[in-house]
């Protein structure tokens, strides 16, 4: 069985995350949507709406799993017997810093990076564009799956 972990903190998840998660399941048996938890970082939204953001997005895919993990990504993989981690590439400068961590990611463990290219209509969206636009009350929701609702 093919497994893969696709780790961040989508704070919140945005269509791009959505594209790439898509895609990325059928290439895998199973996908394995990993919120990583960073205690230093302030986020926009509590763990357990993000959680639920995800798991709404994905409700009906069988083959997508969302979990939370603390440590290294790799170790993450290690403990659950996945071999693949996925990332989605915006721009050139994506590619430089995911390359860096994916080597860094192969010397630590045998664990192999996938990465997809974003779907060009969706490549400017990030995170942080999407929560500056929330706080300026701007219109979020061509930027974001359904189930991201701000209250």
């Amino acid at each position: 069985m093919k497994k893969a972990v696709f780790p961040g903190s989508f704070d919140p998840i945005t269509s791009g995350h959505y594209d790439v998660i898509k895609r990325g399941a059928k290439l895998f048996d199973e996908l394995i949507i990993a919120i990583g938890i960073n205690a230093d970082k302030k986020y926009m939204f509590s763990l357990e709406e993000r959680k639920k953001f995800i798991e709404d997005c994905f409700k009906n895919e069988p083959n997508i799993k969302v979990v939370t993990y603390k440590g290294l990504t790799v170790d993450f993989c290690q403990k659950n017997n996945v071999d693949f981690i996925l990332r989605g590439l915006r721009n050139p400068a994506d590619f430089e810093f995911e390359k860096a961590i994916a080597h860094t990611n192969r010397d630590l463990a045998p664990i192999e990076t996938v990465f997809l290219l974003t779907a060009a209509k969706t490549s400017y969206i990030s995170s942080s564009i999407v929560r500056d636009v929330i706080r300026n009350n701007g219109d979020y929701t061509k930027l974001v799956p359904k189930s991201v609702r701000v209250k």
